[in-house]
């Protein structure tokens, strides 16, 4: 049986609160700044999540749907659109446009697509993540 660690919906209200319930969970309390690259990278493990792969358990995850929901995404790509490559500008712009108006995908979507890539028909299914939607 694989470990089984649990992030709870309830337990955040943003993308920060999100970030610190995934330090908390993954990181064994360490900070965990937000950076979805660094976030694929922990899923792989050797950051503290156990080998072998893990269940992740998230709770209230229809609580947390709106709460990485569109507005959430557009704070995220217009904060990053300061620091991002330039060669990223154009295509950030149009995912900040596309979820100012409620379209395209969420923090959301986004996260749980790269946590179901590391679980069973993902690209990265070796590293034996699998997501447990409560």
């Amino acid at each position: 049986m694989k470990p089984v660690l649990v992030i709870d919906g309830n337990r955040f209200e943003n993308f920060e609160g999100w970030t610190r319930e995934i330090g908390r969970q993954l990181l064994q309390g360490e900070h965990f700044n937000g950076n979805l690259d660094a976030f694929n990278d922990i899923l792989r493990g050797g950051f503290g999540t156990p080998d072998g792969g893990f269940v992740l358990r998230w709770l209230n995850s229809e609580r947390s749907r709106p709460v990485l929901g569109h507005a959430a995404t557009a704070r995220w790509y217009e904060a990053h659109l300061k620091t991002c490559h330039p060669s990223n500008v154009r295509e950030f712009q149009e995912r900040l446009a596309a979820a100012g108006r409620g379209e395209g995908a969420t923090l959301f979507d986004i996260v749980v697509d790269i946590i179901r890539a590391h679980g069973p028909g993902g690209d990265e299914g070796d590293d034996g993540v699998v997501l447990e939607l409560a």
